[in-house]
């Protein structure tokens, strides 16, 4: 279910919805390279959220162009965060075509989202990596024992002599 906080925004500011079903044609239109998504989380357990979708609009507008913005549906938030490294709710994150470039997580002051989202917005500005997960080495009597990053929710484990 759509949180009427996203309801409203999508229809004030002719922003669309996108999920883990069209995310990907909506990144890939060719009406401009860089989008800005909104990650809201829950309005009621993050009321920050209410403050960020009154400045996404606006940046918009003060980025005249260069963004596309899209709010990610609520049911599809937890699906999307690991791939556009998201941590935090609320957060807006930035990509180039399907990479993201820069998240900025919660409310922030006015001037550190035009500095930063402005130097995102450069054509050399490095995509993120990917998150790779926790690492862990436990080391006992020479033998070090590595969990790697978890593949398919199963963590891997690999035992090394020193």
């Amino acid at each position: 279910m759509t949180s009427a906080l996203v309801r409203a925004l999508s229809e004030r500011s002719r922003l669309p919805l996108v999920d883990e079903t069209n995310i990907d044609a909506f990144l890939a239109s060719t009406a401009s390279e860089n989008a800005l998504l909104f990650f809201t989380g829950d309005p009621a357990k993050q009321p920050e959220a209410i403050d960020l979708a009154v400045i996404l609009p606006e940046l918009l507008l003060f980025f005249c162009g260069r963004l596309r913005g899209a709010v990610v549906r609520d049911t599809a938030e937890d699906k999307l965060k690991a791939r556009f490294n998201v941590v935090v709710m609320p957060s807006l994150v930035v990509t180039r075509r399907d990479k993201p470039v820069g998240v900025l997580g919660q409310i922030r002051d006015w001037s550190e989202y035009v500095e930063k989202i402005g130097a995102w917005l450069a054509p050399d500005a490095p995509v993120m990596m990917p998150p790779s997960g926790p690492k862990i080495e436990i080391t006992r009597d020479g033998t070090v024992i590595v969990r790697l990053r978890p593949v398919s929710g199963s963590p891997q484990t690999a035992k090394t002599r020193r």
